[in-house]
């Protein structure tokens, strides 16, 4: 038996409002994601205004780019809360992109580097990483 084209909108209009729901939904999620992208970025930039002249205007200082690869973060974090710059909730996820990857504050530090600066301090991070110990065992025997 054919439905009525009443029939058919009237079933066709509650799949198009889901798309259109679920559509909506993703760009509310795409929104956010790009919002904590820029905020995060923001951020950086900040950051990289702060620090970065002073990090390369006398030369690197090796040991302060070793404490980095440690992920020794604690003081940049605070000077950065202290600026009054950025909210709590930025500074807390940048602490934690920071935390989980330092070449992001590495790279804020070298935005007024020239390029000879970036280079080397990219082959002594690289050549740290080479070096530096594994943090899981490779096996356990039992």
């Amino acid at each position: 038996m054919a439905r009525s084209r009443t029939t058919q909108r009237m079933t066709a209009a509650p799949a198009a409002q889901h798309r259109t729901t679920a559509a909506a939904a993703q760009h509310r999620t795409t929104a956010a994601a790009t919002q904590q992208r820029t905020s995060n970025t923001s951020a950086a930039a900040v950051a990289a205004a702060m620090f970065s002249y002073d990090f390369v205007e006398d030369g690197v200082d090796y040991d302060t780019l070793e404490a980095l690869h440690r992920g020794e973060i604690s003081a940049w974090i605070e000077a950065l809360a202290q600026s009054g710059l950025l909210a709590e909730s930025e500074v807390a996820a940048v602490a934690r992109e920071w935390g989980e990857r330092p070449s992001l504050l590495l790279d804020a530090l070298l935005t007024d580097a020239d390029e000879m600066t970036v280079r080397r301090c990219r082959l002594a991070w690289a050549s740290m990483d080479r070096l530096a110990p594994f943090t899981f065992p490779i096996a356990h025997s039992g």
